[in-house]
């Protein structure tokens, strides 16, 4: 018989991965504390959800969300880390503190609702954020007219200075 804490938190884990664009599969042990907690701070940062589930909560929060081939990340310890708003900016952020930490490794991700090996981690990581995609984009239109406008300005000062030797010689 299931205890009503377990209930509890498999409805609420079924409703946090029912909403959530993205969701890595971590495995954090070996972290110690002070990682651990300036991980979740940086996270906190993002409006990243760090959580730490039973892995046989979350294959049911996953199987009551229809969703197939998490099962194969469910071994050992499992901290998931859950985005609502940018499913990249996760990634990002555990590139970063890999750097520094040897462990969180990520075991897979459910992102946009497909369900990705650990190993397209890197690949993931290193996608442009929806802030830097629509920079890059603005930048891209504005590069031609910023030519154009270049250009005319350069037209405009040469006729300028054409006209301005014109009145020196007659001058």
């Amino acid at each position: 018989m299931p205890s009503k804490n377990n209930i509890t938190q498999v409805e609420v884990l079924t409703e946090k991965i029912g909403k959530a664009k993205a969701i890595y599969f971590t495995d954090f042990l070996g972290l110690d504390v002070s990682s651990i907690t300036e991980l979740r701070s940086q996270f906190f940062q993002a409006s990243i959800e760090y959580t730490v589930a039973k892995n046989t909560l979350i294959k049911l929060a996953a199987q009551n969300n229809q969703l197939e081939g998490v099962e194969e990340f469910l071994s050992g310890p499992t901290a998931l880390a859950i985005s609502y708003n940018e499913s990249i900016i996760p990634a990002k952020i555990l590139k970063v503190f890999e750097k520094t930490h040897e462990k969180p490794t990520v075991k897979g991700m459910l992102f946009e609702g497909e369900v990705l090996q650990g190993d397209e981690f890197n690949r993931i990581a290193t996608l442009p954020s929806r802030e830097e995609s629509l920079a890059q984009l603005v930048a891209m239109f504005i590069s031609p007219l910023t030519m154009f406008v270049n250009t005319l300005n350069a037209s405009m000062s040469e006729l300028v200075g054409v006209l301005r030797s014109l009145k020196e010689k007659k001058s």
